[in-house]
């Protein structure tokens, strides 16, 4: 399989502000990991929130704050994120340039909560 990342449709996501997806590789394709594509605008933000599923994220372009757990960083273009299962995690996006980033997950239900 080889496509555009032009011809995907990317969906508004129901929690947070100026967020989006994409699913680029999902269980239709690939037995065992999905592949999505997240943007979020500038001044955009994803609620605190636990998936019953590890992340792993790789940041193509924008920055944000991102909270894992107890920790609070800056992620920027080319960081390496993990994420695992259980564990909560928001994104503020930070300047004027939006956080666009690839989410790799296993390919089984994920369960998502947002919390308080």
């Amino acid at each position: 399989m080889i496509k555009n990342i032009k011809e995907y449709e990317f969906l508004p996501l129901p929690a947070g502000v100026g967020g989006k997806m994409s699913v680029l590789i999902g269980s239709d394709k690939a037995p065992n990991f999905a592949m999505r594509k997240f943007v979020i605008q500038s001044k955009g933000s994803m609620p605190l929130h636990t998936n019953s599923v590890e992340h792993e994220q790789y940041v193509l372009s924008g920055s944000a704050k991102v909270v894992i757990g107890d920790s609070v960083k800056i992620a920027k273009k080319d960081d390496v994120l993990f994420i695992p299962a259980g564990v909560a995690h928001s994104y503020d996006v930070v300047g004027d340039e939006d956080y666009e980033f690839l989410c790799l997950v296993p390919n089984i239900e994920d369960e998502i909560k947002i919390l308080p």
